[in-house]
């Protein structure tokens, strides 16, 4: 996982990063779990087919594994959420405990 490069699709406006929330509902508000992709044009994929009036707003970056932990903590992420397929999109959870 460290020698690996993720993608990452990051706001334009802001400079968040896109996340899922999958528990909200049942735990309150959290952090959420920041969305990679194995490569980037899955991303693109992914933004063309969930958010194509909004595609623009968003860009997308990589990141070694090596700094993967550290930016999740620098956010407060409780995790990632890896994209499997991003037209579904099939999401696997994963935390940092």
């Amino acid at each position: 996982m460290f020698s690996q490069i993720y993608y990452l699709v990051r706001s334009k406006a802001d400079g968040r990063y896109l996340a899922a929330h999958p528990d909200r509902d049942s735990k309150g508000a959290n952090a959420g779990y920041l969305l990679l992709f194995n490569v980037d044009f899955e991303a693109l994929s992914y933004l063309n087919t969930h958010g194509a009036n909004v595609v623009d707003r968003f860009g997308v970056e990589s990141i070694p594994g090596s700094q993967l932990k550290n930016l999740l903590q620098r956010w407060g992420f409780a995790g990632v959420g890896m994209i499997r397929d991003p037209l579904l999109p099939r999401i696997e959870f994963f935390s940092l405990d």
